[in-house]
């Protein structure tokens, strides 16, 4: 659990009739890049409508930065700068008069707010298009523009809502730079909620995964990254069906991966020793046998899964 509380949540639930969209959420958000994952339906919409205080709770507690948001939601805007999913901008404004716009809007004086605004859309590297009207961008150069505006009056907490949907892996790439780099030197801490695991793998610090309205993993990277207890990750050259037709034949419990990896679930002495006699005996090269790591992508699936069944 991260040490300091950027973000705290209790028993947070939130019902639009009979449909419970959060349901008992107890979170502890600290510093750094969180990523928040779930399926459509989890509740990750709902629960960004909280923290930017533009939806109640049912019941519960929500703060940021030690602000109730029940009470303090405009002070809590103040200090948290949210980049929607879905697009939103006046239509005729050129890209510095958005960005200028939303420097406004938290009380920025004019002129300020327009030499704030040109030093993000540099920092963006948004150039003479800055001078287009909106409607003329890219998807690309939409997101940037969005992500300026949500930057302009230097917020605490950036919100990122599928911040990289729509974009080509360049843009991607140079979009989650600048975040790490906006953690890294600036002292911001930031809450991605996106569909794209690798992002959160190679970005994100901290992962939360909702499903059915309910917290089903808050755990640091780094401790979803260690091995799997009682697992191993078995590399062959050149002929892993084979190999995994003689686990089969052994009644040796296995997956084969996409990319020809073979997963064992048990880790015993005699389980590497045959795994080491189907070797020799097939004449097929064992590359790697080592304890399996756990995988975003697997971590995820089950917890979807694990909610599946406990409504089944």
């Amino acid at each position: 659990m991260q040490s300091t509380n950027l973000i705290l949540l209790r028993e947070v639930t939130k019902q639009y009739r009979k449909v419970t969209a959060l349901d008992r959420v107890d979170l502890d958000i600290g510093p750094g890049i969180t990523g928040l994952l779930g399926p459509n339906g989890a509740g990750k919409s709902t629960l960004i409508k909280i923290l930017l205080g533009l939806v109640r709770p049912t019941r519960g507690t929500a703060s940021i930065l030690g602000m109730d948001l029940r009470k303090e939601g405009r002070a809590v805007r103040q200090v948290v700068g949210y980049v929607p999913e879905d697009d939103c901008y006046i239509p005729g404004l050129t890209g510095v008069e958005v960005v200028r716009f939303a420097a406004s809007l938290s009380g920025i004086p004019a002129v300020e707010g327009l030499r704030r605004a040109h030093e993000i859309l540099d920092y963006c590297g948004m150039k003479q298009e800055r001078y287009r009207t909106i409607e003329t961008y890219s998807t690309g150069m939409r997101q940037k523009i969005k992500f300026a505006a949500a930057l302009v009056h230097d917020p605490q907490l950036l919100i990122l809502d599928e911040p990289t949907s729509g974009l080509d892996p360049e843009e991607r790439e140079a979009l989650l730079a600048r975040v790490r780099h906006l953690v890294s030197t600036a002292n911001k801490s930031v809450l991605i909620s996106t569909h794209i695991l690798p992002d959160v793998q190679t970005t994100c610090q901290h992962v939360i995964i909702l499903a059915k309205g309910q917290v089903r993993l808050s755990q640091s990277i780094d401790e979803l990254n260690r091995p799997a207890s009682g697992m191993l990750t078995l590399n062959v050259l050149g002929g892993s069906e084979t190999f995994a037709q003689e686990l089969r034949a052994a009644n040796i419990a296995h997956q084969v991966t996409e990319t020809g990896e073979i997963r064992l679930t048990e880790n015993g002495a005699a389980v590497r020793e045959r795994i080491w006699q189907i070797a020799r005996a097939q004449r097929l090269p064992i590359e790697a046998l080592r304890p399996a790591k756990n995988s975003l992508e697997q971590v995820f699936l089950s917890a979807v899964q694990e909610t599946t069944r406990a409504d089944s």
